[in-house]
């Protein structure tokens, strides 16, 4: 069906970051489609949503299958008629020395946040193409996309990835009026930061929590960051305030990494 309100298509969406974004999108006034491969959590989020009274719809997806993003975005048009933004928030982890990876896990790391970054990007821009109305495409990197840090190293390298594919994207997609950008969050006290910490413990001999304060006391502005913090961004790019901008991977951390 048509729909004159804009759209906004969020991978990674069941909570955490993509939630944030989420409900701040909502916020600006976009109807908004949730993807995320948690069928519970993600109906429990459109189930708050719409108790808010927000327009959504929601699609069970993994972003690691190509006809899966495809078919989210056809999701989309069928609810709402378009796709105006489409945020690839969706990612995981992996902490481990570089001499302990292993194949598996390198595997899935660099299907779920490079290839499903591609495989996002390729499903919004034809939708996007198709529409001739141009469109705001926005994907997830980090702190660790700038900057390699120890025990993240395959993580690290993965996030440089998705800055590479941001860059490409960038410029084969100017001629159709669509920009690529990316949002880059530090230390944010989310499950994948709990998953992390847990992780460094056996690695590094800590407690509990020691290495989620290790990393946080770099922090210039003296606290860890809020899904709110990345949603503020995440809607500047969202909107039409960010259209001169394209091709770039901007920090959003409170002051950790500086280049």
């Amino acid at each position: 069906m048509e729909n004159s309100q804009k759209v906004a298509v969020i991978t990674g969406a069941g909570q955490g970051i993509g939630k944030g974004i989420a409900k701040r999108l909502a916020h600006d006034g976009f109807a908004i489609v949730l993807s995320d491969m948690n069928e519970e959590v993600l109906n429990a989020t459109v189930n708050e949503f719409k108790e808010q009274n927000i327009n959504a719809a929601s699609f069970v997806g993994d972003v690691s299958k190509q006809q899966d993003q495809k078919t989210l975005v056809k999701t989309a048009v069928d609810h709402f008629g378009r796709v105006d933004v489409f945020v690839n928030n969706a990612g995981i982890d992996q902490v481990s020395p570089l001499t302990d990876v292993e194949p598996a896990k390198l595997e899935k790391l660099f299907q779920v946040n490079v290839f499903g970054v591609l495989y996002g990007i390729q499903a919004a821009a034809e939708q996007m193409k198709k529409q001739e109305t141009g469109g705001k495409i926005i994907n997830a990197c980090s702190i660790a996309g700038h900057r390699g840090f120890a025990m993240l190293g395959i993580y690290s390298a993965s996030k440089f990835a998705v800055r590479a594919l941001t860059q490409v994207a960038a410029q084969e997609l100017a001629k159709n009026k669509i920009t690529v950008n990316a949002y880059c969050p530090g230390i944010v006290g989310t499950g994948m930061w709990d998953r992390i910490d847990a992780a460094m413990v056996g690695y590094m001999g800590l407690q509990k929590g020691e290495a989620f304060k290790k990393f946080a006391e770099d922090i210039a502005l003296g606290r860890t960051q809020e899904p709110e913090d990345v949603a503020n961004f995440v809607s500047y790019l969202a909107s039409p305030d960010s259209d001169y901008m394209t091709g770039q991977s901007v920090m959003i951390d409170g002051g950790i990494v500086y280049n």
